[in-house]
Parts: structure tokens; C-alpha cells; sequence
């Protein structure tokens, strides 16, 4: 069965969590209101990204969050949203980037589950491992929309985690990120470039929907790109938002073009008959 997934692009206010809760659950009723089955939220969207030694300040439990949501959603939604947003988790003093996956019914939210990102960025501007501790589990999940994957931003543009959400069988896979803009001598800021070209990439080669949503505005004077996108099965991209401003980018996923596109490029199923082999030459790999 289709259904319609909503990306929200938004600029959060550093470190005012109160705040950024407030405009979150104002998206989630927006988007209700248009009919969206999904609501996919950018990383650290309850904070803003660039927190570096306050993460510990503006973090959350999963339980604090699914409180907060309910408490500003409760007799506001008249059917079941599922909501994917980015947040900064504190899970017994061990601090994560994550994104929970949160069923939101009218009687009240389910977590369906968190995810914690796996590749943290030490490069350039980023220096995520300093500040919080890297997941070790794959982020897929069974929704009531079917099987869901999540990934964080990073965790992308290294290709096995999609790879692996593809062969645990995820049809979609929600990424939710924080990209400061980076590349500008061309005619597209190169890394929105490269982000149109790996889900392009991720979603044809493994029979996928991937669905992208980014931060946007600025934190101190480093500026988040926007540009969030979805993209079908067949590597097209079906939607995509502006480059530097809030909006809430719209899309239908339809399940049954995952079978489609899977019977006539069939490099997933490729993939899970060899996987023995590849296991095995995982085993014999040395770094």
C-alpha cells in the first residue's frame, strides 16, 4: 500500500530544545494536515547540530522525548503518524547521535525504535567522536509502513550500511542529516551534488526508496545546505527541496515499484546469494 512521507527542512535554535520541540510537533501537525503517513526530521533537530561539549545539556532519553512529543501532539492528530526525528540521546550517561522512530496514534506514541549513528565525522568541521559515542547496530525496523531502515547523515556515504539495511530487507531508507555546505565554485554546492548522486546510487543499485531530511540556516557561521530529497527505487529523484531554506518537501512511496525494480535489475538478490562469500571474505580482511 502507498503512502506519503514528508521530509521537513527546518532550522533549529541552538541548544533551545524546548523551543525546537515546540516547532517540531508544528511540523508533524502540518504535515498530518497534508496527509503524510511519515514525518522525517533532519539530524539533531531538537538542538541543532553544532553543540560540541553542551551535547550533554541539550540531550534526551528516548522516554524524555516520546514524553515532550505527546505532551504538544496529544489531541492534535486525528490518525497515526509515524515520526523519525534526529536528537542527541542520553542513554544512562552515555551520549548518542541518534534518531528515534516514534508511532504517534491518537491514544498516544510508540517508540518503535532508536538508532544510534555508526560513522561519526572527524574531519574538517566535524569532530563528533569527542563529543558522543558511536552506535554498533543497524537501524532497521518493522513499522506498520513496512521494513524501515534509518541512517545518520555520515553513515551514507560509506556504502556497506546501506548495503546491509538492503540485505536485513528494508525497502526504504530514511536518512536524516546536518550538512554544512561545503564546494561553492560551481554551478551546485558540491556536496548537495554528491548527496542527489549517492542516493541516486544507494536506491538503484539495492531496489530502495531513500527519503532525505537536511538541516538548514546557520550555526555559527557555518551554513546548513538544505536540499532534502526523495528518491525511488529506480534511482529517480522524485522530489527534491530548496538549497539554504525551511520547507516540507512531500513525496508517495509505493511499495510494490521496490518489486518492480528489484525483478528487473536483480542485484539484491545477486547480493543475498553470495552473501556467504562475502561474509567470508569480510572474515579474511585485514586493516
Amino acid at each position: 500500500m502507498a503512502f506519503k512521507v514528508a521530509c521537513a527542512q527546518f532550522a533549529p535554535l541552538k541548544a533551545e530544545v524546548e523551543k525546537n520541540l515546540d516547532t517540531i510537533a508544528e511540523i508533524i501537525v502540518q504535515a498530518h494536515e497534508e496527509s503524510a503517513d511519515l514525518v522525517l526530521l533532519p539530524e539533531a533537530s531538537t538542538s541543532g547540530y553544532f553543540l560540541e561539549g553542551g551535547v550533554l545539556e541539550s540531550s534526551l532519553t528516548s522516554t524524555q522525548l516520546l514524553s515532550a512529543l505527546w505532551k504538544r501532539l496529544s489531541n492534535k492528530l486525528s490518525a497515526t503518524v509515524d515520526v523519525v526525528l534526529g536528537f542527541y540521546e542520553n542513554n544512562d550517561g552515555t551520549l548518542y547521535n541518534s534518531a528515534a522512530y516514534i508511532e504517534i496514534s491518537p491514544n498516544g506514541p510508540r517508540l518503535v525504535g532508536v538508532y544510534r549513528k555508526f560513522f561519526l565525522p572527524t574531519y574538517g568541521v566535524f569532530d563528533e567522536e569527542r563529543f558522543v559515542s558511536r552506535g554498533r547496530d543497524l537501524g532497521v525496523f518493522e513499522s506498520r509502513l513496512g521494513k524501515v531502515a534509518v541512517l545518520i547523515c555520515e553513515d551514507v556515504w560509506h556504502g556497506v550500511l546501506p548495503m546491509l539495511c538492503a540485505v536485513h530487507g528494508a525497502q526504504l531508507i530514511l536518512v536524516p542529516a546536518a550538512s554544512p555546505g561545503r564546494g561553492f565554485s560551481g554551478p551546485e554546492v558540491e556536496n548537495h551534488d554528491r548527496y542527489r548522486r549517492l542516493f541516486r546510487g544507494i536506491a538503484e543499485e539495492h531496489g530502495v526508496f531513500c527519503a532525505n531530511a537536511q538541516l538548514c540556516g546557520f550555526e555559527g557561521g557555518k551554513g546548513f545546505i538544505g536540499g532534502s530529497m526523495i528518491v525511488d527505487p529506480f534511482g529517480k529523484v522524485l522530489a527534491e527541496a530548496p538549497v539554504g531554506h525551511e520547507h516540507l518537501l512531500i513525496g508517495e512511496i509505493d511499495p510494490y515499484l521496490v518489486a518492480v525494480s528489484r525483478a528487473q535489475s536483480p542485484l539484491i538478490s545477486d547480493l543475498q546469494s553470495v552473501w556467504e562469500d562475502v561474509r567470508r571474505l569480510v572474515a579474511k580482511s585485514e586493516f
